[in-house]
């Protein structure tokens, strides 16, 4: 296993974990889709998986434009926060209270990618890989979005339902 010398080694390592973190969440999304009973949760876990898919594609342009193969190393990181977005699966909670906890879970993975990517990027810049910069700031923006799309999802009402508030409540 290659040892990490440089900032641009350091960089090259952080791609990797980034590519796998992408790869696993493409097979969990679906999962996560299917479990998901709110349909504005289903819809954003369904186009969060197209994103995904693009962003895959999107690091494999910034692994190239490097010079360096598209290839990952396996990010522990996310293949925790999956699994722990499988154990909600396993709970036999109500579909509210589900949908609320998937929301949480799916959020703490947007988090992490928010970290990474804004790592990559500021990376990118200090080494002059511009156009990787760019390609890196995209995907940030969509980890950002999609994360401030799940919090209007939780505040317009899955989380006052998984909380049992009628919608009475919910209004005020």
């Amino acid at each position: 296993m290659p040892k990490i010398r440089t900032f641009e080694d350091l960089f090259i390592d952080e791609l990797k974990d980034l590519y796998n973190a992408e790869q696993q969440l493409t097979r969990a999304l679906p999962k996560m889709a299917k479990a998901a009973n709110t349909p504005e949760l289903k819809k954003a876990f369904e186009t969060h998986l197209e994103e995904t898919r693009e962003q895959v594609r999107r690091l494999e342009q910034v692994f190239e434009e490097i010079g360096t193969p598209a290839k990952g190393k396996t990010c522990h990181a996310m293949k925790g926060l999956i699994e722990e977005g499988k154990e909600l699966l396993d709970e036999g909670m109500e579909n509210e209270v589900l949908d609320a906890g998937l929301i949480g879970a799916a959020q703490r993975v947007e988090h992490y990618e928010i970290a990474a990517y804004g790592t990559a990027r500021t990376m990118a810049e200090t080494l002059g890989h511009k156009k990787a910069v760019k390609l890196l700031n995209r995907t940030l923006s969509e980890e950002k979005a999609a994360d401030e799309k799940l919090t209007r999802i939780a505040e317009n009402g899955v989380n006052a339902r998984a909380a049992g508030l009628g919608a009475a409540e919910e209004a005020s």
